[in-house]
């Protein structure tokens, strides 16, 4: 059981990694149409979430101001699915949003876990 334990900390550090990993990368798409993306102008809704994709994915996989960083992309993936997603069908597998909404749950449970074991996180603000 303390190996699984000790597992399970590091398996939630490359939960956090990926997630991170590869919400950047919907960033990346807006921003400067890498990716098979359109870019966008950087002052439109479509810019900012740009941004908070890039710079929330960035540092979510960084492992840096994890908590609140995390609670904005949530929130930002919540918003995307109830403007985007939700007025085409009620449900997530008909209206193409069940990205948008796995998103927002795993950021939720991120920003609620905090950084784990891997971060720079754990290394800036290490409690003794």
């Amino acid at each position: 059981m303390a190996l699984r334990a000790n597992l399970e900390a590091y398996a939630y550090s490359a939960l956090r990694i990926v997630t991170g990993f590869l919400f950047l990368f919907h960033g990346l798409q807006k921003l400067f149409g890498m990716f098979g993306g359109r870019a966008v102008e950087l002052l439109s809704l479509r810019g900012v979430v740009g941004v908070i994709e890039l710079v929330g994915g960035t540092l979510v996989m960084l492992g840096m101001f994890t908590s609140p960083v995390a609670f904005i992309c949530s929130g930002q993936m919540a918003f995307a699915y109830f403007i985007s997603h939700h007025p085409q069908n009620v449900w997530p597998i008909m209206n193409r949003g069940e990205l948008a909404a796995l998103y927002c749950f795993v950021f939720l449970y991120i920003a609620a876990r905090g950084a784990g074991p891997l971060s720079l996180d754990r290394l800036l603000w290490k409690r003794r």
